[in-house]
């Protein structure tokens, strides 16, 4: 079982690091899928997982100047700060419920990736200071979302990013900064609560950092913009069917 968990975060590492994002979307389900509990294991070790991933890309995108780490900053400060406070909330809601609201989330911010793929790119920012409160509001939301559901919550950061006028390519590196505060951050919240599986921990998370390499460099020099929106849409609505689908159909 941790083998297949290992090489499946290996390949899932690599492709969402393409896409700005940790892969916790991913990582919390295809691990409850192996048989993992969700709550005691899925959640805390895709929140990890999430954090190694962005942080490992984030890094490749910082070297190559793609990062605005001071527009990040309002965004990553409120998210650190809610994530713990998220993670505490997994121990009182059903697993269902969990589940429920992740394929929400994802449905949503997938139909808008699409809808916007093929519209150009933004070649103006809306100013600092409107930038900066957003940000700092929507982390408050995105850090709780994180810490819930085991995910980094970039799949809601981008788009925010986009929305105020981010090229995509930056949208999504500077995700991938923001993203690592709060995953590492929900990830402690979990850590407190009890013992985890520090084997499959350590399998997983080499194999997350390794993976992540080739999958920055990869966005950075070879793919387009539209691809990037497009992947990231479909990847996020054919997910939210496969969770909500046992919850509707039980």
């Amino acid at each position: 079982m941790i083998a297949a968990a290992v090489t499946a975060v290996f390949l899932l590492a690599g492709a969402f690091a393409t896409l700005g994002l940790g892969g916790g979307m991913l990582y919390t389900p295809v691990l409850k899928w192996l048989g993992f509990d969700l709550v005691r294991t899925a959640i805390p070790v895709s929140l990890l997982l999430n954090g190694l991933t962005t942080l490992s890309a984030a890094i490749a995108y910082g070297r190559s100047g793609m990062v605005d780490w001071r527009g990040g900053l309002p965004l990553a400060a409120t998210s650190l700060a809610a994530a713990p406070v998220g993670a505490l909330g997994t121990r009182h809601l059903p697993t269902d419920a969990i589940l429920a609201l992740l394929a929400l989330a994802m449905a949503v911010s997938g139909g808008r990736m699409l809808g916007t793929a093929r519209r150009s790119e933004p070649d103006r920012r809306a100013p600092p200071a409107k930038r900066a409160v957003l940000t700092a509001l929507a982390g408050v939301g995105i850090g709780l979302i994180a810490g819930l559901l085991g995910i980094g919550g970039g799949f809601l950061i981008v788009p925010l990013l986009l929305a105020l006028g981010y090229p995509t390519k930056r949208a999504a590196a500077t995700s991938a900064f923001v993203v690592l505060f709060s995953s590492f951050a929900g990830f402690a919240g979990h850590a407190a609560l009890g013992e985890l599986p520090w084997t499959l921990i350590a399998g997983a998370g080499a194999a997350a950092v390794v993976a992540s390499q080739f999958g920055a460099r990869l966005m950075r020099d070879r793919l387009r913009a539209p691809w990037i929106k497009t992947g990231f849409g479909v990847v996020l609505l054919a997910v939210a069917v496969k969770l909500a689908l046992p919850v509707l159909f039980p």
